[in-house]
């Protein structure tokens, strides 16, 4: 069975001040684009850099082939998934960030403040999206057609998308 992981780093979410609305858009979105049969590995975790951290690493380990993470990606003091993501990553992928905000700059100004990346760890790409369901489907939108490429190159999962809703891109 094919495992998605999808991380929310929130305070008031972990604590159950508020629903995290962020985590169910990540994994509705991944219903849709996703054809293939997966399981959602579902954690909501404080915005606390090590166990960021030890929860990026569980899920890598658990097999998920895919992390996407929300929460923890502006300049806040609290803000620390990208610093997360680069002390668990053997490679980064800065494209993804790039791309993310790029496209987020089409709606708010405030996207230079976003500091999205994505990293490899092993088989497991981990992707850093922003907090808001609106922006999460953005980023996702403009990222995922390269993702299932991306985890072919590093062994994982074949991902098998849902045409209708997005195509992913596969060199002939």
């Amino acid at each position: 069975m094919i495992k998605i992981g999808v991380i929310t780093a929130s305070d008031r979410a972990s604590a159950g001040i508020y629903e995290d609305i962020s985590g169910v858009a990540i994994q509705e979105t991944m219903k849709e684009y996703l054809k293939s049969k997966h399981e959602i590995v579902y954690r909501c975790i404080p915005d606390v850099q090590a166990t960021i951290e030890a929860t990026m690493i569980e899920l890598c380990d658990e097999g998920c082939c895919l992390i996407v993470t929300t929460g923890g990606t502006g300049p806040a003091l609290r803000d620390v998934t990208p610093e997360a993501t680069e002390n668990v990553c053997e490679k980064m992928m800065p494209g993804f960030g790039e791309l993310m905000r790029q496209v987020s700059l089409k709606y708010v100004p405030t996207a230079i403040l976003s500091r999205q990346t994505a990293g490899i760890r092993g088989k497991s790409l981990i992707i850093n999206l922003p907090g808001k369901p609106k922006s999460i489907r953005e980023c996702l939108d403009a990222v995922f057609p390269a993702v299932p490429y991306c985890i072919d190159l590093i062994g994982g999962d074949y991902l098998e998308c849902n045409e209708e809703v997005i195509k992913a891109f596969r060199p002939k």
